[in-house]
């Protein structure tokens, strides 16, 4: 598997990011430019059926942490920091249970190893409702999916995905049908039965629920090492809403320098 990538400064120490669902490596550009600034050469990657990386084979977590296993070896990167969002934090996680050793500190940002239920259903049939093919512009994509998610940023943060095909027409950058009918999986609990020592950054948001306080016991079971911090003011998408306190507790977590 040969995952799409950008690779945001030159020197320091490997950091992977992975996006969550429905998003793709532009969405962590800007604050992975802070990040690079402090000594960190960054990658940011398109996890398979998202950006531009392969709409192929399944979407679970023990593939996508096998693809992300593939990358590190493909790019010779030893020991990086792993950072991972939503979808991105179960995949790290995942990699962290299945290759002990290979890493040396892990972020995982609003999302724990429990299980999730479905919660983007209509979201996906909002997207679904979307006719690509005829639509003219971004606009009346956007009408359509006002009828099934009545926040802006989530449907601008959805429609970045939407992009004009050389042939005509619209497309996504995210494997919508695969997604449709497989997105109990992007749920899934990250089990083990050896727990993980390395250093662990748990980051929530503040106005967020996919972190509660009874989680943590769970967490520390699997991650006996891990510390849980409440980033004020931010929703799910903690580095979106909060980026100068994203950047701030991240590294001090990592020890670098502000």
């Amino acid at each position: 598997m040969q995952l799409n990538f950008k690779q945001i400064g030159e020197t320091g120490k490997p950091l992977i990011i992975l996006h969550g669902v429905f998003g793709f490596l532009d969405n962590w550009l800007t604050i992975s430019k802070s990040i690079a600034d402090n000594g960190f050469k960054v990658y940011l990657v398109d996890q398979r059926h998202h950006g531009r990386s392969p709409q192929e084979g399944p979407l679970n977590f023990a593939t996508l942490a096998a693809d992300l296993k593939e990358f590190l070896e493909q790019q010779q990167i030893s020991d990086p920091v792993l950072i991972g969002h939503s979808m991105g934090g179960k995949t790290v996680m995942e990699y962290a249970v299945t290759y002990p050793g290979s890493f040396e500190k892990l972020v995982v940002v609003d999302i724990g190893p429990k299980a999730y239920p479905i919660h983007h259903s209509k979201i996906l049939k909002g997207l679904n409702a979307i006719p690509v093919d005829i639509i003219e512009n971004r606009n009346q994509a956007d009408e359509i999916l006002s009828e099934y998610e009545p926040i802006l940023p989530v449907r601008q943060f959805l429609l970045k995905n939407l992009y004009r095909k050389d042939e005509g027409g619209f497309g996504w950058r995210f494997n919508l049908p695969l997604l449709s009918t497989d997105m109990a999986n992007v749920g899934a609990e990250i089990k083990s039965n050896q727990k993980v020592e390395a250093p662990v950054l748990f980051m929530r948001g503040e106005k967020s629920t996919y972190i509660l306080d009874e989680d943590l016991e769970g967490i520390l079971d699997l991650f006996p090492n891990a510390r849980l911090e409440t980033i004020t003011g931010a929703g799910h998408w903690v580095q979106a809403d909060q980026p100068k306190a994203f950047v701030a507790t991240l590294l001090e977590f990592l020890g670098a320098a502000i």
